[in-house]
């Protein structure tokens, strides 16, 4: 037994100098053979001004307050993906550079809380701090931080009237920088203290062009036409664009990425199934109908994409009258307003089907 456990025993000797180093190499070159995989909406989110996209008011205001000019303060509104929190990300960080960066620009989301303590408490103590230090680069600092608030719709009316008072009394040492979709939802007292910019959506041009310098980067294979599809599925969106090129590229295993991946990908139903759709009102069957709507809902579709899809095919259906599409994309609104509120899919594609039905049997 005592000659088992001799032979079992752990050396509690500490390694020598020579084995720690050894250890030590294989390590750290094993830690850079390997780079951190980061999303690639992060990866090519612009890093400076001069990258963003198609926004020049935007561009050409911070480019005066990189020059040396004051910066007001700012309303940045829009359609998602259009690069409204890129924009002044890129502009803090040539503003106050790597080292002033973390102390200097306050950033809020809707995913923080933000009620109206929040903004009593700590917007305003960040607004309160005195500004102080110097880059090291030796490049001119602004003096004053900035307070980025992101998805600012969202924030209560309370928590909106709250920031009116730290906007003026902080306007020496803060700069605020409200980003919202929808700015119908910002109390007019805070509009009326901002420079407003409106982020168009992105041209199809420019995505495209955003999007194959992607693809080289990354050596994803894909067609024009895959690219132009992938644009059209965005809606304008560069963001939602880079996502579903990243899902699909993963998704093919470094194949090429073709349209019907995209589409899988990126949730749209397919044209067939439109078709379906409109040759099953078209027979003037109530039986046709449900089974089509049936097989819909069991494949996974959302109802909202095929209310936004069939939109754009009535719109351009030639078959039918303007009077014909008024009452169907009427209906269209309705249905769309009911799942908002929480109503049953089945029962409002249904619904809407049955209008569809009446009007394409009408022409026959």
């Amino acid at each position: 037994m005592q000659a088992f456990l001799k032979g079992a025993s752990i050396s509690t000797k500490p390694p020598s100098t020579k084995e720690r180093g050894v250890a030590a190499t294989a390590g750290s070159s094993g830690e850079n053979k390997k780079p951190k995989p980061v999303p690639w909406v992060e990866k090519y989110r612009p890093k400076c001004v001069d990258e963003v996209a198609f926004q020049e008011e935007v561009v050409g205001v911070l480019k005066k307050s990189l020059e040396g000019a004051d910066l007001p303060n700012l309303l940045f509104y829009g359609p998602p993906g259009t690069g409204k929190t890129s924009t002044i990300l890129a502009a803090a960080r040539e503003l106050f550079g790597p080292e002033l960066f973390r102390s200097r620009v306050l950033e809020l989301n809707a995913s923080d809380e933000r009620g109206i303590q929040v903004v009593r408490e700590k917007v305003k103590n960040f607004a309160q701090l005195a500004v102080s230090g110097s880059r090291s680069d030796g490049k001119p600092c602004p003096p004053f931080k900035i307070v980025i608030l992101d998805e600012a719709d969202s924030m209560t009316s309370a928590a909106q009237a709250a920031l009116r008072r730290t906007m003026e009394k902080e306007s020496k040492t803060t700069r605020f920088c409200l980003i919202c979709n929808y700015v119908s939802r910002i109390i007019e007292p805070l509009t009326s203290r901002c420079s407003k910019f409106r982020f168009k959506p992105l041209s199809d041009k420019i995505q495209q062009q955003r999007l194959l310098d992607i693809t080289k980067k990354e050596n994803v294979k894909i067609s024009n036409e895959g690219i132009a599809y992938l644009v059209k599925v965005s809606e304008g969106d560069l963001r939602k664009a880079i996502t579903f090129l990243q899902s699909a590229t993963r998704l093919t295993g470094g194949k090429e990425v073709t349209e019907k991946v995209i589409t899988d990908i990126a949730g749209v139903i397919p044209v067939e199934t439109i078709d379906g759709i409109f040759a099953a009102c078209q027979s003037g069957s109530f039986d046709k109908l449900e089974t089509v709507v049936k097989d819909l809902i069991n494949e996974g579709h959302a109802a909202t994409q095929l209310i936004s899809q069939l939109h754009d095919v009535i719109v351009e259906n030639d078959d039918l009258s303007d009077k014909q599409k008024s009452i169907v994309t009427e209906k269209l609104a309705e249905a769309d307003k009911c799942l908002a509120d929480g109503a049953d899919e089945h029962l409002q594609l249904i619904s809407l089907c049955a209008t569809l039905m009446q009007q394409l049997t009408q022409n026959c």
